[in-house]
């Protein structure tokens, strides 16, 4: 009785000291959110707040209290502004489009050699990471009409300088190439990891079958990389809607404010820049900024119904 009797306690002693188990579930699950807590603050702080704030900033008059839409209506009558939403559209018409086919062929023809491919890889994708301020600074060196590279080799085929940057007719095409050369990169990258997911046993069963290089490009690859291409398109779109590095490092500077010569190369974002902080006019550059984000949401909203939907093959 007295061996039980101390099995008993010991037990009982071992059950005291052991932690319960719903106690030690609760203290992990109030660790994951403090955890979350910490970034989802973060994300309110600097995302959600600012633009709620710029949202009901729209709707005031510089210097004015009284709730308008006068922003909205001198936005809408404004032809800088349409000026900056056509040359926009032209961005996202002009790059998107040259980045995706430039991105395509690359990745077709790095998968068809053997050796070196991780060096092409990075050769191709190093503009992408590097710092658009110090690629645009040294394109703008190249585009110099005077001392500039491009001009330099283009003496060679007794073709005429160029103004490049200071042609209101050349400046946006200027602007397009950089953000072209600095975008491929990633396109290729992209459209590698889609390539190299599609089964080579579908290849091998065309050519048994006879088919050509050309038929084996529209008939398998193209229809299997629908699903990159549609990413590549829209996150390409979203990008080109927010073009401000480029153009305000290349058209930029003592000359005058950046989208110039003579607004040829204004976006809306460097519109919402000039307005906002050389203009000093927050609550304008506000209301373009709604409009911005709606138009970035349409965008949005399209991708995901593109990119969620099933590809019958």
């Amino acid at each position: 009785m007295a061996r039980i009797a101390s099995q008993s306690s010991r037990e009982k002693s071992l059950q005291l000291g052991r932690p319960k188990r719903g106690s030690l579930e609760n203290k992990k699950a109030l660790t994951a959110y403090t955890f979350l807590a910490i970034p989802m603050l973060f994300f309110l702080g600097i995302r959600i707040a600012p633009t709620l704030y710029a949202f009901s900033m729209s709707f005031f008059r510089k210097n004015s209290s009284d709730l308008t839409l006068y922003n909205y209506q001198k936005m809408f009558s404004s032809p800088d502004f349409w000026h900056a939403l056509t040359n926009t559209c032209l961005y996202v018409i002009i790059t998107v489009p040259s980045q995706l086919a430039i991105g395509i062929v690359l990745a077709l023809m790095i998968g068809r050699i053997e050796r070196f491919k991780g060096f092409y890889r990075t050769v191709y994708f190093l503009p992408y990471i590097t710092s658009a301020v110090a690629t645009s600074w040294v394109w703008r060196l190249m585009y110099d009409p005077n001392s500039g590279l491009i001009n330099t080799f283009l003496q060679f085929f007794h073709i005429p300088a160029q103004p490049w940057l200071r042609s209101p007719s050349e400046a946006l095409v200027a602007v397009s190439i950089v953000i072209i050369w600095q975008s491929s990169g990633y396109a290729t990258l992209i459209s590698m990891a889609g390539l190299e997911s599609i089964p080579k046993s579908y290849y091998e069963a065309a050519r048994i079958d006879g088919a050509s290089p050309w038929q084996l490009f529209w008939r398998i690859t193209w229809p299997l990389l629908n699903p990159t291409i549609v990413f590549l398109a829209i996150t390409g779109v979203i990008g080109a809607l927010q073009t401000f590095t480029q153009i305000a490092n290349l058209t930029g500077g003592s000359s005058g404010q950046a989208g110039g010569p003579l607004n040829s190369t204004l976006s809306i974002v460097v519109y919402v820049y000039n307005q906002g902080f050389n203009n000093f006019n927050l609550e304008f550059a506000s209301a373009v900024t709604v409009v911005l984000f709606i138009l970035i949401l349409v965008v949005t909203v399209v991708q995901m119904k593109l990119i969620n939907r099933t590809y019958d093959y």
